[in-house]
């Protein structure tokens, strides 16, 4: 298993709208292995493989041929994080959330301030913290209160004159966390959703032949609107979309067992319905035969809220069959994000075995 390949993914900055750094990556590790890339007005990065032979060549077309069915894959590369929205008398710096952080896993955190998406060198560091009284002073009223992301302050060790040169207003933030193995299990920020983006490209690498056109798109702006993938599904117009995403797995203490809607160590979670989209029936029953068929593990899962690029490619462009493939994730929407190497490894080969059966 690529676990390298994760751990670059998960630790490159990239927050909706700022996302010239995940791209670049992504461009650099799927060279030679599309027919053709291009970065759409958006961002997004479109990459098409031709149908191919079982020997990796390209199926030769004639007049009697059919189009081959158009698969868009979609994946999105923007994580949660933040921009620069106001500098204080006193060098602080006050942040707008992109994406949604709970207030509750933001407190003492390291922090990486972008001024320059294309020089990470220019990069930096400051702790985040909530403004107000610390707890050795605070009433114990103030001590419950949980503050808002606009009350959160990024403290950079520097005054205004000299924060003011470096730091811009709009300016990417995002926290400092690392990608850590735990056994079978891997943890770090942006899970949500750089494994998919791992799950796309290892899925390319390890299919065999496929008659099917497959249009890989890592979307920008998911976490903000579902924005890059409608854009996106206009240029493709696909014939089937899938969408591929963390899934919440709450099976943890304190959370009943109807509410866990998947388990880690349980396999690909296969999405019926979530509050964007509900799944076309015929490919959630695909997916669970093809599942049970090459012995992959596989879950079934409903999502009362929370959405994916599914819910923006099912419904652009005139339309199409869609269908949610998910990752189960613990702690999903904070720096910690938990999912599980099997659970990675049957989302990878049941894409495989499903691009490979399209005809």
């Amino acid at each position: 298993m690529n676990i390298k390949l994760l751990e670059k993914l998960c630790l490159t900055a990239g927050v909706p709208g700022r996302e010239y750094r995940i791209t670049e990556l992504i461009k650099k590790e799927i060279e030679g292995l599309f027919d053709s890339v291009t970065v759409d007005p958006m961002g997004s990065i479109i990459a098409v493989k031709k149908p191919t032979t079982a020997k990796g060549t390209k199926k030769k077309s004639t007049s009697k041929s059919k189009a081959p069915k158009k698969v868009m894959l979609a994946a999105h590369m923007d994580q949660i994080g933040f921009l620069v929205t106001y500098i204080d008398d006193k060098g602080f710096i006050y942040v707008n959330p992109v994406g949604g952080f709970d207030t509750r896993n933001l407190f003492a955190r390291s922090v990486t301030i972008c001024p320059d998406l294309k020089n990470p060198k220019k990069d930096i560091t400051g702790i985040m913290n909530p403004a107000g009284k610390p707890v050795h002073i605070a009433t114990p009223e103030e001590r419950k209160k949980i503050p808002e992301v606009r009350e959160m302050l990024i403290d950079t060790g520097m005054a205004k004159a000299q924060v003011e040169k470096k730091v811009r207003l709009g300016d990417m933030v995002v926290i400092n966390a690392p990608c850590i193995q735990m056994g079978d299990y891997m943890v770090s920020q942006a899970m949500d959703n750089r494994i998919a983006c791992w799950v796309a490209i290892e899925a390319v690498k390890k299919m065999k032949a496929h008659d099917c056109e497959i249009h890989c798109v890592f979307t920008v702006q998911e976490e903000v609107g579902l924005r890059g993938a409608v854009a996106s599904t206009h240029t493709v117009q696909p014939d089937i979309g899938i969408g591929i995403d963390i899934t919440l797995a709450c099976d943890t203490p304190g959370v009943p067992e109807i509410d866990h809607v998947t388990k880690l160590g349980d396999g690909a979670s296969i999405v019926v319905m979530d509050s964007s989209v509900i799944s076309d029936h015929d490919m959630v029953e695909d997916f669970s035969a093809l599942a049970k068929k090459h012995k992959i593990k596989a879950q079934r899962a409903i999502m009362k809220r929370g959405g994916t690029d599914t819910g923006g490619l099912q419904r652009s462009a005139g339309g199409c069959k869609a269908i949610t493939l998910g990752v189960p994730g613990r702690y999903v929407h904070t720096v910690t994000e938990m999912c599980h190497k099997g659970d990675l490894a049957a989302c990878r080969d049941l894409l495989a075995k499903y691009l490979e059966a399209v005809k």
